[in-house]
């Protein structure tokens, strides 16, 4: 839609509009848009307001485009405005929103790798809170369990056990802390040269369809159940409306659950255990313990999210209208975001990462308020604090959790491809289809690299191999002259 705002002189007279001046016409129109398409007419209130220079000898003109000489003034951090300051009592709801926004998808992966939900939440809760700490409350951002990590932890809990797995993730953490001083010594642009969509958007896809295997072996179990599962994450997602469409996960899970209560699909021993969990407890923490070897495995999977964390933290920026990669700054935001997985892990819990699932919410209430997160982590802990909800959660079938699993890595999956239809990668050019060809062949065809560092046995595979590999493709082959789209070295805009 076009929307220019121009002065009556040969522009567009009043009388056009049956004498309206231009503040009537736009109230005529606001009630008008408002009853066909609610956000036009939020958007117009904006407008109007940051157009305070063209007062009632202006008109606004929705049919034709802006003349050539007229820029709309909107940056690309410009957001509508935010709800006044609330009350206590309102925040804490808000924050209990937040808290189930997040819940579907934090307690999902510890369930999938075979880790304590009620560690994640408490973990997500703490490591939210470290954040918001270490950014000095400025970035509304909430940190549950990612699933990047889910392939390489689950493959470190199954051979080396879960206090290996803490020990990668800890060093993964490290990983992160690491970035931080690079973009602090060398910027967020060179940085980023270095990990171009043309590399990052393949290794997700490889995360994603690595996993494909697991969901499908837990959906063999129940068809039927999974099938419900999807069908209900799938509705939640198109047909939802507000919170509801945020949080399909839950209610995914929820819906298959109760069919397989109804139908008697749920374990003796799982309800059982239901039963005679208490209400209230602490979490069953564990500590870390190093393993070079999950080291090499889970580690390398920071690279991935450090691009998910630049592009997470500058979506949360443009909806709150600000721009976090400025203040507090990229490095500050990836020093809090390792030291917070770091936290987690050394509880015994997942990897934590930045959630767009909260950053929905934010566009959805236009309460920006980091104190309203804080409250949703706090609850995040308290979840945690409930052997029988985790309980609960561990009793799940697997039918449901491969329902919910195939549209969740499916969508892992899809996210890769996004990121490199977004960054307009041209596969036109033979140096892009050979990076992106090494990493999805030796990504998902099992391909396996053996290392020994200081007699210590260590082997590259999955994910870090084809990450590693792609990395070295994109540093050593020569970039190419445009030949169709004038982006011939994959670095897509924004990033060049």
């Amino acid at each position: 839609m076009h929307l220019a705002v121009m002065a009556r002189a040969g522009q567009c007279s009043s009388s056009a509009w049956g004498g309206l001046d231009a503040r009537d016409f736009y109230r005529r129109e606001a009630r008008a848009l408002r009853a066909r398409r609610p956000w036009r007419s939020a958007f117009l209130r904006w407008t109007w307001s940051s157009e305070k220079k063209a007062t009632a000898e202006a008109c606004f003109c929705l049919s034709s485009p802006p003349p050539a000489h007229y820029t709309f003034p909107m940056t690309q951090t410009a957001a509508p405005p935010p709800l006044p300051d609330l009350p206590p009592q309102r925040r804490v709801v808000l924050g209990l929103q937040h808290s189930i926004a997040m819940f579907g998808s934090t307690v999902l992966v510890p369930i999938l790798v075979g880790l304590s939900p009620s560690v994640a939440l408490f973990g997500a809760g703490v490591a939210t809170l470290i954040f918001h700490l270490l950014t000095r409350g400025q970035v509304p951002i909430f940190l549950g369990s990612s699933f990047a990590f889910i392939a390489p932890t689950a493959l470190v809990i199954k051979e080396m056990g879960p206090a290996a797995a803490a020990g990668g993730l800890i060093a993964a953490g490290l990983m992160y802390v690491l970035f931080s001083g690079l973009v602090k010594l060398f910027g967020t642009e060179r940085l980023l040269r270095v990990f171009p969509p043309v590399v990052t958007g393949p290794v997700i896809i490889v995360i994603g369809l690595g996993l494909s295997s697991v969901a499908v072996d837990q959906a063999k179990t129940n068809w039927g159940l999974a099938l419900v599962t999807l069908l209900a994450a799938i509705i939640a997602s198109i047909y939802g409306r507000g919170l509801f469409r945020m949080i399909p996960i839950l209610i995914g899970v929820v819906t298959g659950y109760l069919v397989a209560l109804a139908t008697g699909q749920v374990g003796a021993k799982a309800l059982a255990d239901i039963a005679a969990a208490p209400l209230l407890g602490l979490p069953p923490f564990h500590g870390p313990a190093l393993d070079w070897r999950a080291v090499a495995i889970i580690a390398p999977v920071a690279i991935v999210t450090f691009i998910e964390h630049v592009g997470d933290v500058v979506v949360n920026g443009r909806v709150v209208g600000k721009n976090f990669l400025a203040n507090p700054g990229l490095s500050r935001t990836l020093l809090a975001d390792g030291i917070a997985n770091m936290s987690s892990a050394v509880m015994g819990g997942p990897a934590a990462t930045t959630y767009a699932e909260n950053t929905g919410v934010l566009a959805l209430t236009r309460v920006y308020d980091p104190r309203v997160i804080q409250i949703g982590a706090v609850f995040a802990i308290l979840f945690g604090c409930s052997p029988k909800l985790a309980a609960v959660l561990q009793g799940l079938p697997q039918g449901v959790l491969g329902g919910v699993s195939i549209l969740l890595f499916g969508m892992i999956a899809s996210v890769g491809i996004r990121t490199l239809a977004e960054a307009q990668v041209d596969f036109a050019h033979s140096r892009n289809l050979i990076i992106v060809s090494l990493i999805l062949v030796l990504g998902l065809g099992g391909a396996s690299f053996p290392l020994n560092v200081a007699g210590t046995k260590l082997e590259l595979h999955g994910m870090a191999l084809a990450a590693l590999v792609g990395i070295v493709a994109n540093l050593l082959l020569p970039r190419q002259r445009p030949e169709i789209s004038g982006k011939a070295d994959g670095m897509g805009p924004g990033v060049g």
